[in-house]
């Protein structure tokens, strides 16, 4: 039996990995956000402006292995698989056998992780450590074993030094202990030492932040005025049904069992951190996706106690319908969720993805591409041109290529075949990153369509010559319209100039 399921789990993993890299059509490029994480890895510290560091850690390793899209989308396949693999133990723990192995596995796998397994971004390694953490706490409930809370303390740690969110993990599961009977774990003193090693682990960032005035503060203003101001808190209790949908009577499964079967009563407190961290992510008009962590968890409560209940008799029969229901629920999301079509076809067939909300933007506006496809486009295209612009120059070694956006500046570095061209941009922590330690003549613009100063009025005095190259003619790109400027011959101290602009522009923020 032990083969059978170690085959099964690794057959899940394999399929795991083909289906994230089957899954992206190959007309898109890499996501905006992808560049800008690539690049922290360029620039190791132990903060950045809008995430945590360890992200600039695998994006450092990406590196070393040659910075291939391969590599790029490995990772975060790696972190889904090793979700299926954290929850499959969880099942295994809660003495689950091997349909509700597959049934748990199945769900995970067939379910929005599977899309956020898409991007090179932090979110897919959070899912992963949040389900972790809840697979420690799970671990000390049955055995009272010490040593799960120094895990648990770690897993929170790597999650903090990850991505903030996992603080509402943590916020929800201390009333759930506090509500049930193992608040008797607050007076385990080994809880405030392992609380204390997550607090030195996680330090060094804690002392970037103070360092550098809190940035996370100010990027945490900066999303509720410009994002979650537009976040519908119906949109957002419709998004958590969407995510699970194929899977959504195991979850449904799951909340039941902690009321109705008596073995999972002790594990209640799974419940009422769901219902707390669900109620504070509502009150905070929170993006839907920050929840997805709370549900591998609950999959496998939820397959366990369905095996229980599918146990007996004709039941028994339901078992495999259960497992076919999950695919072919997922069947119509496959269609739409994901980049594997091209945008043309998407155009052509844009209902699927409005009945989906999957058409409307950050900005609260429906679009004609969904919004991470529409930032898949376009960005081979910018850095082809800008690398023609590049190359007509004869002085390449005092050219800064200067971006209106992170986005921009990340997808040139990426795909420029001038590995030194360096682009930058008053956006994002690309802020930090002016070689400004040379002397700046020449300057390649890079301005989105919605500049009015088209003329470059503001530039001219400041230059011998300045002129338009081009823009991005891709009308399927959220950079559309973004025009290229070649400014040369500075005829005063450029570096002086943009120094000014990146103080004032910290002092501002």
């Amino acid at each position: 039996m032990n083969n059978k399921k170690t085959f099964l789990l690794l057959s899940f993993v394999l399929l795991k990995f083909i289906l994230q890299y089957w899954l992206i059509d190959p007309v898109y490029d890499l996501h905006r956000d992808e560049y800008l994480h690539l690049d922290q890895g360029k620039h190791l510290a132990w903060g950045y402006l809008s995430v945590p560091p360890v992200t600039s850690w695998f994006s450092w390793m990406i590196l070393q292995l040659g910075n291939s899209v391969f590599w790029v989308k490995f990772f975060p396949a790696l972190f889904g698989a090793l979700t299926i693999v954290v929850v499959w133990k969880a099942i295994e723990e809660l003495k689950g056998g091997l349909f509700a192995l597959v049934l748990g596995a199945t769900s995970v796998l067939l379910s929005v992780i599977l899309r956020l397994n898409i991007l090179y971004q932090p979110n897919s390694l959070e899912v992963l450590l949040w389900t972790v953490l809840y697979f420690c706490v799970l671990k000390y409930i049955h055995s009272e074993n010490k040593k799960w809370l120094w895990w648990a303390a770690v897993a929170f740690a790597l999650g903090f030094l990850n991505k903030y969110n996992i603080v509402f993990q943590l916020a929800g599961l201390i009333p759930a202990l506090l509500l049930t009977e193992h608040r008797r774990v607050f007076a385990k003193p080994t809880l405030y030492l392992a609380a204390g090693l997550a607090l030195i682990l996680i330090a060094p960032n804690l002392w970037w932040q103070y360092t550098n005035h809190f940035p996370v503060v100010t990027h945490m203003q900066e999303l509720a005025a410009r994002q979650l101001v537009n976040v519908n808190r119906t949109d957002f209790l419709k998004e958590q049904v969407l995510f699970f949908l194929p899977s959504f009577f195991v979850l449904i499964a799951a909340q039941l069992s902690f009321f109705l079967y008596k073995p999972f009563q002790r594990y209640r407190l799974f419940f009422w951190s769901f219902v707390f961290t669900l109620l504070l992510y509502l009150y905070l008009q929170a993006k839907g996706y920050y929840a997805i962590g709370l549900y591998p968890i609950l999959l496998a409560f939820g397959a366990v106690y369905l095996e229980r209940l599918l146990q007996n008799g004709w039941k028994v029969y339901l078992r495999p319908v259960a497992i076919l229901l999950i695919v072919v629920l997922f069947l119509p999301m496959l269609q739409v969720a994901f980049p594997n079509k091209t945008p043309r076809q998407i155009l052509k067939n844009p209902k699927p993805y409005q009945a989906l909300g999957l058409l409307r933007w950050e900005d609260g506006k429906e679009h004609s591409l969904p919004q991470d496809f529409a930032d898949m486009q376009g960005w081979r295209e910018l850095a082809q041109k800008t690398d023609s612009v590049y190359a007509s120059l004869t002085d390449k070694e005092h050219t800064l290529v200067l971006c209106d956006n992170y986005g921009q500046a990340g997808a040139i570095n990426y795909y420029s075949r001038y590995k030194n061209i360096q682009a930058v941009s008053m956006n994002a922590d690309y802020i930090n990153w002016f070689p400004l330690q040379k002397e700046i003549r020449n300057v390649i613009l890079i301005q989105e369509i919605t500049d009015t100063d088209k003329e470059r009025k503001k530039e001219k005095p400041l230059f011998e010559s300045v002129s338009w190259k081009g823009q991005i003619t891709n009308p399927f790109a959220r950079e559309y319209g973004t025009s290229i400027y070649s400014l040369e011959g500075a005829r005063v101290s450029i570096n002086a100039i943009l120094q000014q602009e990146i103080d004032e522009k910290k002092r501002r923020e």
